[in-house]
């Protein structure tokens, strides 16, 4: 692991903690970083923000959801789902630096941890 990606997940965490979140759950060992946070799931990825606005709709493509709504432009992207249960899913991506993408993924209006887990390693294995 480099130091860069080091020094990311050390800030993204700090951060998480310092705003007084509860992290719930803490996703790593791949190419980024993630936490359950108060209902969204947020990342941070090592890639340009078109690369991963791509990865984040084909993933939601593969999962069956209905895109509702979907944007991009320089500096952030949105994309709006629905899943089969008709629950709404919001996918939020945005440049953080040159090469670093946030995501952040709600589904429902409370959240849902393991759908949104789910399509953050559906979003990375099309990063791969």
């Amino acid at each position: 692991m480099d130091k860069k990606r080091i020094f990311l997940t050390v800030l993204f965490l700090g951060t998480c903690l310092f705003i007084g979140g509860c992290i719930v759950a803490a996703v790593g060992g791949g190419a980024g970083t993630a936490a359950y946070v108060t209902g969204d799931l947020k990342g941070a990825e090592a890639k340009d923000i078109d690369t991963v606005y791509k990865a984040a709709v084909k993933a939601i493509e593969q999962l069956n959801f209905n895109i509702t709504e979907k944007n991009l432009d320089k500096l952030s992207g949105r994309i709006i789902a629905r899943d089969s249960r008709d629950k709404k899913v919001t996918i939020k991506i945005r440049v953080t630096s040159e090469n670093t993408t946030e995501i952040s993924i709600r589904v429902g209006f409370f959240g849902d941890e393991t759908k949104a887990m789910l399509i953050y390693q559906k979003i990375q294995e099309n990063l791969k």
